[in-house]
């Protein structure tokens, strides 16, 4: 009979500016714990376990690796986008008013993604 799997869950902060950062990790009871306090404060929740098993291998406090600067950013991005947030500056045209390559809108209330 094979052990059941093991349930992770590790929670990142992005300040916008610095790379994201591990703020909490955990295994079984824990890691429940995190998805319910994510869910409360209507944090959204992405399910990698490959990434999430790499991801718990870092401290507490620790920055993610230069590797995964990639995946997380489009994690980071989408999610930011359900919350109807984006970075300063992205919605405005640059400075000789070129049109952008892509511009997306914040979701309004008629068209906001149910989480």
């Amino acid at each position: 009979m094979s052990k059941p799997t093991e349930r992770q869950a590790i929670a990142l902060k992005y300040d916008g500016e610095n790379a994201p950062n591990l703020t909490a990790k955990g295994n079984d009871a824990l890691a429940e714990e995190i998805l319910q306090i994510a869910r409360e404060n209507d944090v959204p929740i992405y399910e990698n376990a490959d990434l999430v098993r790499l991801l718990a291998r870092l401290e507490l406090g620790d920055a993610i690796p230069e590797s995964l600067y990639h995946t997380v950013a489009e994690i980071i991005a989408f999610a930011w986008y359900l919350k109807g947030k984006a970075p300063k500056g992205f919605y405005t045209r640059n400075q000789q008013n070129d049109p952008p390559l892509l511009l997306l809108q914040p979701p309004t209330d008629k068209n906001k993604v149910k989480d």
